[in-house]
């Protein structure tokens, strides 16, 4: 064990040496969860982007679909009303039922309209699904590789550490116990700085 005060001092600053060390790369490390978060975030953003394109397609699928639906009944009742026409005895059913055909021939071109809409919907948002897939890949791609690099990192910061801890381990017998818990209590209360150089006496 060191004696003099000059010894002890000496291995302290050794100490200080490493443990400042320990704690950067310690600190670098407890901010990994962070940045992986963050970019597991804008990750999952980017995946609500395709989800909500999708959404719109089934969305409009469904509308098209109530609409043919609608236009499908109208077209029969058109057919039935036709054919009842010759059944007609006045002049003046005839006239009502031709205009109600009328109407609904009307109906009909509106509901034609619409599915026409839907379907122009439908292939603008099927690219966009495509173009969000694209961009979906790419952002998977660049979050695994940071993911990696980040999973790198921790492990040679934790080899970096574990090498740390065995330099500390060899230095802590050389240092007074009461000296030792004094250093490691102010250590601990200054993140990692416990002893600094002296210049101009400060």
């Amino acid at each position: 064990m060191a004696t003099t005060i000059k010894d002890q001092l000496s291995r302290l600053v050794q100490l200080q040496s490493i443990d400042f060390e320990i704690y950067k790369l310690t600190d670098e490390k407890n901010e990994f969860p962070k940045i992986i978060g963050k970019l597991s975030q804008s990750f999952e953003e980017k995946k609500k982007s395709v989800q909500n394109v999708d959404d719109k397609i089934k969305e409009n699928l469904k509308n098209r679909k109530d609409k043919e639906l609608e236009l499908a009944t109208k077209e029969e009742s058109i057919k039935k009303q036709t054919s009842q026409l010759g059944a007609l005895k006045t002049n003046k059913e005839y006239q009502a039922m031709l205009k109600e055909i009328s109407s609904a021939k009307a109906d009909c071109s509106v509901f034609e309209d619409v599915i026409l809409k839907f379907m122009d919907e439908s292939d603008s948002f099927k690219k966009d699904l495509e173009s969000e897939k694209i961009k979906l890949q790419e952002e998977e791609k660049k979050f695994n590789q940071e993911k990696n690099k980040v999973a790198n990192r921790v492990s040679e910061i934790d080899g970096l550490i574990k090498s740390l801890e065995v330099k500390r381990s060899e230095i802590l017998p050389d240092i007074e116990k009461k000296i030792l818990t004094t250093y490691e209590r102010i250590l601990k209360n200054k993140d990692g700085l416990a002893i600094v150089t002296v210049k101009n006496n400060t």
